[in-house]
């Protein structure tokens, strides 16, 4: 860490160098020498990108670890994440990571909408947008939605579920895979 208490670039790579060479040890069949090849610096952490250490090299396809996925070191805490290939590649995996790892809830993109309509024209509007909105909210549901938001509070995280677009193909989950740092 730094002196502000961030993990640094160089940690976070010598953090999975350390992993890598620990889960090395750890496979059956051929032991491919693994190196990492690239570091993108997120909000959340340091995206790290391991692979053969041919690939690293030459970027040869043929040399290629399919479906590895990078490590995401946890800007905080120096703990290591696995993301999955086909969730990285998702626009959203920042969010997933701190909803499924560090609990965080996504924020609601309907309650400003749904809090505005209700100081300007009232409850009844309110449900009406949000119902339009979210067509999977039954009419006792919606209420319910509008009148937490009504009430300053947040609507509960099963109504929040219902106003988002139901996934055909969720996420492959985040892994945990060491950590956090002492």
């Amino acid at each position: 860490m730094n002196d502000e208490g961030v993990i640094s670039k160089e940690r976070a790579v010598e953090l999975v160098e350390s992993l890598l060479a620990a889960e090395r040890l750890t496979w059956a069949g051929p032991v491919r020498e693994l190196a990492i090849y690239g570091v993108e610096e997120h909000a959340v952490g340091w995206l790290v990108f391991w692979n053969s250490a041919e690939y690293a090299r030459t970027r040869d396809p043929r040399a290629n670890l399919v479906g590895s996925g990078p490590y995401l070191v946890d800007r905080y805490d120096g703990s290591i994440h696995h993301i999955p290939a086909t969730t990285w590649i998702a626009e959203d995996w920042e969010e997933l990571y701190l909803r499924q790892i560090k609990g965080v809830r996504a924020p609601d993109p309907l309650a400003a909408s749904v809090r505005a309509l209700v100081n300007s024209a009232g409850v009844v509007a309110a449900m009406s947008h949000l119902r339009k909105q979210a067509p999977r909210l039954s009419l006792q549901e919606a209420r319910t939605y509008v009148m937490a938001v009504r009430d300053g509070a947040e609507p509960s995280e099963e109504l929040v579920n219902l106003t988002r677009e139901k996934e055909t193909c969720p996420p492959l989950s985040i892994e945990t895979l060491a950590g956090p740092v002492q």
